[in-house]
């Protein structure tokens, strides 16, 4: 656990607020939830809670089949951080957090697909490129996003990788629901 330097009351209904910089940093936005842990040392600890991380296992399995079938690279990401791969080495990328680029892609709901100019990072400190995003959205919320990255071949996805992944995307979201 790192110190910040920062310290701050609780309120009378027991409200602390956190600061900016801190929200900016863990990406943290207003109607986020957020899990308390305590230990017993008596530190409290907030951490962002990911439903999509809840289905971790499920979404691994996800991910194979979707690699599998198509030969084609492929993650599971929450809205923070990947969750799942398959087809990449997994020590590599697990965990790692998602580029702006894809916050922005989650953000808009809307799909990306590559073209000759338009590319997509999706994974800060991961170099290669997306073909195709797709949002998960389940109840309204959006809880991640299913990428297909570039193969060795570097061509444009096809229609079927395009819906495959907004399939993918979409069973996600319903399981989010429920």
């Amino acid at each position: 656990m790192k110190a910040t330097g920062i310290v701050r009351r609780i309120d009378d209904l027991g409200r602390v607020v956190i600061p900016k910089e801190i929200r900016r940093t863990m990406r943290i936005r207003e109607g986020d939830p957020l899990e308390i842990y305590t230990d017993s040392n008596g530190e409290v600890i907030f951490k962002k809670y990911s439903l999509m991380g809840e289905l971790s296992s499920f979404a691994h399995q996800y991910c194979d089949v979707l690699f599998r079938s198509t030969n084609i690279p492929v993650a599971i990401c929450d809205r923070d951080h990947v969750i799942a791969v398959s087809g990449m080495p997994k020590k590599d990328i697990i965990d790692k957090r998602v580029s702006q680029e894809l916050e922005k892609i989650m953000e808009s709901r809307e799909s990306f697909t590559a073209t000759g100019t338009k590319t997509l990072t999706p994974v800060d400190g991961i170099s290669k490129n997306a073909i195709v995003a797709c949002p998960i959205i389940g109840a309204g919320d959006i809880s991640g996003s299913v990428v297909f990255f570039q193969n060795e071949d570097s061509r444009s996805p096809s229609q079927t990788e395009i819906k495959l992944a907004q399939v993918a995307a979409s069973f996600l979201g319903k399981q989010m629901e429920e």
